[in-house]
């Protein structure tokens, strides 16, 4: 049989990776041209939840298949169809449409991500795995930093469409290379598919990602309704994964503690990344006026800490062991995120880089320690399943953490204007733009900062918590093999 091409398939998979990476901020950044060309402001939210959605809930179900049916097709499917969807997505002609498009590109990005690290398991050996999985991390990295340039630039000078019409040639180029480069024995075992159990784990995804999405403006009525219905799938999931044949989430893998120690950690650290990313230009546009430019570039660092970290972690696992270096990058994220809590209003622009740097340091070193441990800690025949479900536990940590940053960040808003009559709601969807702060009367926007201002630092008390419920998960699990 011939031998994969490792240099040629690693290149794809870095293509891939940079393709899926960089469409969140890209479309972010095209929003307000597609809302006002499409209209359809008030679903603009489900452009992009129903992507996240898709790739979270089907990132399970492709991880099995990818055990089971082989790595080499699943992961052409995903880049097919992740293809497929961006060029449907570049022809909407109504958000409705766009929205159904994304659903397409969210199940091929499903197959893409986790399958692309499990090839790059297969491919190195555990000590040029960590290296290449942190240079694959490196690509995310890359992607947010030059993603709202290159979808500015292409809003501007072409249109909207080549948001998503960029991907399609990266994605065939990145197919053919697959198809041509990578070779793997068929798979041994064919096995029936756990039918039952991913009908039921589908269920218990979307429903806890919606409530989690949804959860400032559901009723209390619904709400309950919701619980109930995750509760009961989750149940009924539980059991049918008890008496399926070959499940698609072999419990077993639940048990060791260290490899669900390591999942949780990665659920709450990647809400801790998403809160920074994301209401860090807040506080730059909104509190110290700067430009959207200037505040996007208030976060730069920690895309270049990150690459830096994910080469690092190797050496530091290997002279530290798990533990020991999750301790110490936990630790680093906490004292960024008290500095955070104790800046000034008034804070240089200088400080907000240097925290930006710890974190993105700490960010890139846990989340590819905890790719490389979740793949380390199971069955070779379960690889694919392991690193699907850290993938899984990504999305999962990112929708949990931006919905009670949201309701935290509302309820303080709402309750400083309470005591100042002479603000409201109106003037805080300005202060948050530098452009739009301009419109407001000069003697307001101290006010309207200094709500902006306890808003932020409510945020930041939440990363504080899931900080902090890292650091008792890296504390409880037990010792296993080196650590």
């Amino acid at each position: 049989m011939k031998k994969t091409n490792v240099p040629v398939v690693t290149l794809a998979i870095f293509m891939t990776t940079f393709m899926t990476a960089i469409e969140g901020t890209i479309v972010s950044t095209a929003m307000p041209t597609i809302v006002s060309d499409l209209n359809g402001l008030e679903i603009m939210n489900w452009v992009v939840s129903i992507f996240l959605f898709m790739t979270a809930v089907s990132t399970p179900l492709y991880g099995k298949l990818a055990d089971s049916l082989g790595r080499k097709p699943i992961f052409l499917f995903g880049i097919a169809l992740f293809v497929v969807g961006s060029a449907l997505c570049g022809q909407a002609h109504n958000m409705i449409e766009l929205i159904l498009f994304r659903v397409i590109q969210g199940l091929g990005s499903g197959a893409v991500q986790p399958v692309a690290m499990t090839i790059i398991a297969d491919m190195f050996t555990l000590k040029k795995r960590t290296k290449m999985l942190g240079l694959n991390s490196g690509f995310w990295g890359v992607a947010s930093v030059i993603a709202p340039l290159l979808g500015g630039f292409i809003v501007q000078h072409l249109s909207w469409h080549w948001v998503f019409y960029i991907n399609v040639p990266i994605g065939i180029v990145a197919f053919l290379l697959v198809v041509v480069f990578l070779s793997e024995p068929k798979a041994k075992v064919k096995t029936k598919l756990d039918v039952k159990g991913t009908f039921w784990l589908v269920v218990l995804l979307l429903t806890l990602m919606f409530t989690l999405q949804e959860l400032s403006s559901l009723s209390l009525i619904v709400l309950l309704a919701l619980v109930v219905l995750i509760i009961v799938s989750a149940v009924l999931f539980y059991y049918e994964e008890k008496r399926a044949a070959d499940p698609i989430m072999p419990l077993t893998m639940l048990k060791g503690r260290e490899f669900l120690a390591v999942n949780m950690i990665t659920l709450f650290v990647s809400g801790v990344v998403i809160g920074f990313e994301f209401y860090i230009p807040t506080w730059m546009q909104g509190i110290k006026g700067t430009s959207a430019t200037i505040a996007g570039f208030a976060v730069t660092p920690s895309s270049v800490m990150w690459v830096i970290g994910s080469f690092l972690i190797g050496g530091m696992l290997s002279k530290w062991g798990v533990r020991k270096t999750f301790f110490g990058m936990l630790f680093l994220l906490l004292v960024a995120d008290c500095m955070l809590l104790v800046v000034p209003i008034h804070t240089p622009f200088w400080v907000f880089c240097i925290i930006a740097t710890m974190n993105g340091f700490a960010f890139g070193s846990i989340m590819t320690a905890a790719q490389v441990r979740s793949q380390v800690l199971v069955d070779s025949s379960h690889v694919g399943v392991a690193t699907s479900f850290n993938t899984l536990m990504r999305y999962l940590g990112q929708t949990m953490l931006v919905s009670i940053y949201g309701i935290t960040f509302n309820t303080i808003v709402a309750n400083q204007l309470a005591k100042h009559p002479n603000l409201n709601q109106a003037m805080m969807n300005k202060i948050v733009s530098s452009v739009k702060a301009k419109e407001l009367a000069a003697n307001l926007i101290p006010q309207l900062r200094q709500v902006l201002f306890d808003a932020l630092k409510g945020v930041y008390v939440v990363s504080l918590v899931a900080i902090g419920l890292s650091i008792i998960f890296n504390c409880i699990y037990k010792k296993n093999r080196e650590n």
